[in-house]
């Protein structure tokens, strides 16, 4: 047999799965709940945005490669040289340490909060009178709405709903026969129930019904049960759907699919609980899975009761036991009683989530809607706020007259329902909308203002890193640019222009555009530094990274000597410091109170540097199969600004880890200095302040810190604070 392509042409010498990579992203994220300097309550957090991140993790990623196992067995990943069969069985190994790691935390936390008398009464002993108030419950307000089944020749296996909640018992009848009996969870109730006399001590309701599943099946003598869920497959090809000719537009084939989701093939069997023997083949046979599908779980399958418990329970309870909240300042640079369009007109303006509030923009846009000299506002929508501000500025503005575009992407991964009603409402409102290229997810952050002034178009043009969502601005740091500039408006303009006619291949003066423009826009620069050898400089700050041919050119740049630090939060298949391929490479992570989100690309030093941010990612996704805007930042503060940030993140050595060689992460430390860039930035604006008061020469006093003071400040200030 011939060797395959692929095995004659890559190098696989510095590159490494992505799932994996992703697994070990999810490792650091449950590192934070093992960390004993955050907040218990918050370490339950991290617990559940672990849980939730791996069941994600399952529908889309093992779903996909379940899928790709099937349809084409022998394709060979171009990072690790295997197959999707090959891929799914490491998965598959390196899954159960870090179940085991979750249970651990787990029970480490829930018993640290039992010490604060937070009481979990599925696992700890309830009072007498807790033991009366929950079999009062029970009975009232549980018990009529279970639907308890038997499974056996007379009565079928049922669908078992994605990551629902099951109590799977081992029935044995009058003579001696065995059948499973199964009681779903129903979603009407509780996820938990609060003891009325001690508002600290809860339950959760599958714990409720477990305890009384052997009374739920009548004759049928219960043997043994247990908590179970299921993962489906929920990694919808939908350009590779099937539609009749007459489904009607895209928003309602949309709609079909989504129904389509909870069908698909089941990938994982967690169970909480014991179940062995026949019980366990039983439901093997059942479920149609295998050995290395099934997990058993020591902490409850479904996390996202936490942070229902944590607003139930009593305030003076929580407040110790989470961070400070944190409320984002009003950005320096921008005067809260003028008009924002008239400041972003006089120079280029940037915000930096969450450190900064959004209401500048929101502002802004809420001006644009109620100007009467704003013709048309335009903008690309990827997810919205469940009450999104934003939706209703825009549905304010169409009623006002204005000329109001929005193209919304529909297959936003899981907000696909939000999106179809918020795009409704906003036609409802007189918005025109549009649902991006056919193939092609639209994951650009754009919004254009047009102005008609003194019989001239202006523009501002709002480009970000992050979504418009108000909710996730505060939980994500991102970069939100707004400016005047002419070519930037124009080459905005032109992009919505193409957008409505599905032209992929536009051409663009300033601003960078996937899938043509941005990954070639990184191989030039790229290239520039290779050309200094030495001298050359590249960092990168993104989410992820797994488009072979970027990290092909950053080897190449490596080997030519030129130094690099990517900021990378969670997948990195490039493998740094490997001798004579990546060993100028360094790779960081960090992962900390806030999401890691922001975009931007630095190439060389000083007044030589070129600064973007971007929407993209450095994945094969992103800068091939997306539309993504990438804009280059020129005015100096705010190079200094991107600068500052990128200077602070990899100085980090609390909440930041190194990628090494063989694929793992260390966790970066220093005796002397603790440097926590997002504590930093929470105590620390970058911003220039609007003057405050004149001196007595004539100048202007401002509070502003120059930005070696204020970057001198971060190893002396939280050296202090710790």
């Amino acid at each position: 047999m011939s060797e395959h392509p692929a095995k004659r042409t890559r190098d696989y010498s510095y590159t490494q799965n992505r799932e994996l990579s992703w697994l070990r992203f999810n490792r650091r994220v449950l590192e934070e709940a093992a960390d004993q300097t955050v907040p218990l309550l918050e370490r339950l957090k991290f617990i559940s945005i672990f849980t939730s991140n791996l069941d994600e993790f399952f529908m889309v990623r093992v779903g996909s490669l379940f899928d790709l196992s099937l349809i084409s067995p022998d394709e060979i990943d171009n990072k690790c040289n295997m197959t999707p069969g090959q891929q799914l069985e490491r998965i598959y190994e390196t899954i159960p340490s870090l179940v085991a790691l979750k249970d651990q935390i787990f029970h480490t936390v829930t018993q640290q909060l039992a010490q604060m008398d937070i009481l979990d009464l599925g696992l700890s002993e309830p009072l007498p009178e807790e033991k009366k108030f929950i079999s009062q419950y029970f009975k009232a307000k549980v018990l009529p709405i279970l639907s308890p089944q038997i499974v056996d020749v007379h009565h079928p296996f049922p669908h078992l709903v994605n990551k629902g909640l099951y109590i799977a018992a081992l029935l044995q009848d009058k003579k001696d026969g065995q059948s499973l009996g199964l009681i779903p969870v129903p979603d009407a109730l509780p996820q938990f129930i609060i003891m009325p006399d001690h508002p600290n001590h809860y339950i959760r309701t599958e714990d409720v019904i477990l305890q009384w599943a052997p009374t739920l099946f009548g004759s049928y003598k219960v043997l043994n049960a247990c908590v179970i869920s299921v993962t489906r497959n929920a990694d919808i090809g939908f350009d590779e759907e099937k539609f009749d000719d007459n489904d009607g537009d895209f928003r309602n084939r949309m709609s079909k699919l989504l129904k389509k989701r909870s069908h698909l093939a089941i990938v994982r069997l967690e169970i909480n609980g014991t179940a062995e023997g026949d019980f366990l083949k039983m439901l093997k046979r059942r479920i149609n899975v295998h050995d290395h599908q099934i997990y058993f779980d020591q902490a409850p399958l479904n996390m996202k009761y936490v942070y229902g418990l944590i607003k139930a329970l009593p305030e003076t309870t929580v407040q110790p036991l989470e961070f400070t909240p944190y409320v984002p300042r009003w950005p320096e640079c921008l005067d809260p009683n003028r008009s924002m369009i008239e400041q972003i007109q006089q120079r280029d303006q940037m915000l930096f989530f969450p450190f900064d509030k959004v209401d500048p923009f929101l502002r802004l846009l809420s001006e644009a809607a109620d100007r009467p000299d704003v013709v048309s506002i335009k903008i690309t929508i990827y997810r919205l706020a469940s009450s999104s501000k934003i939706a209703h500025i825009l549905c304010r503005a169409a009623e006002n007259g204005k000329e109001v575009t929005v193209l919304m992407e529909l297959r936003a991964r899981f907000d696909e329902a939000n999106n179809i009603s918020w795009s409704r409402l906003l036609e409802d409102a007189g918005c025109r909308v549009i649902y991006g290229v056919e193939d092609f997810k639209c994951h650009s952050k754009i919004c254009l203002i047009t102005l008609r002034q003194k019989d001239q178009l202006r523009y501002i043009t709002q480009i970000g890193t992050g979504n418009y969502n108000e909710k996730t601005n505060t939980m994500y740091t991102d970069l939100s640019l707004m400016t005047a500039s002419e070519q930037i408006g124009i080459d905005g303009t032109v992009f919505f222009q193409n957008m409505l006619v599905g032209n992929l291949e536009g051409s663009y003066d300033h601003l960078l555009v996937a899938p043509i423009g941005i990954k070639q826009l990184l191989l030039n620069m790229i290239d520039r530094e290779i050309a200094k050898g030495p001298n050359g400089y590249i960092c990168i700050k993104a989410n992820s990274m797994t488009e072979r041919d970027v990290m092909d050119k950053l080897s190449e740049a490596s080997c030519a000597g030129v130094n690099i630090h990517l900021i990378l939060r969670g997948i990195c298949c490039l493998r740094p410091g490997i001798p004579g391929k990546t060993e100028h490479i360094h790779v960081t992570s960090i992962v900390g109170r806030f999401l890691e989100h922001a975009r931007i690309y630095c190439f060389g030093r000083g007044a030589d540097a070129k600064y973007y941010i971007a929407s993209a990612d450095l994945m094969t996704r992103n800068l091939n199969r997306r539309v993504e805007i990438a804009c280059p930042i020129e005015d100096p503060e705010l190079c200094q600004m991107l600068q500052e940030i990128l200077t602070t993140e990899l100085a980090d050595n609390v909440k930041a880890s190194s990628l090494q060689p063989d694929g793992s992460y260390f966790r970066k430390s220093n005796a002397t200095s603790h440097i926590d860039s997002q504590a930093f930035f929470m105590e620390h604006s970058l911003h220039k302040p609007v003057p405050v008061q004149k001196k007595p020469d004539g100048g202007v006093k401002t509070n502003h810190l120059s930005w070696k003071n204020r970057f001198l400040g971060l190893f002396s200030g939280i050296q202090k604070k710790k």
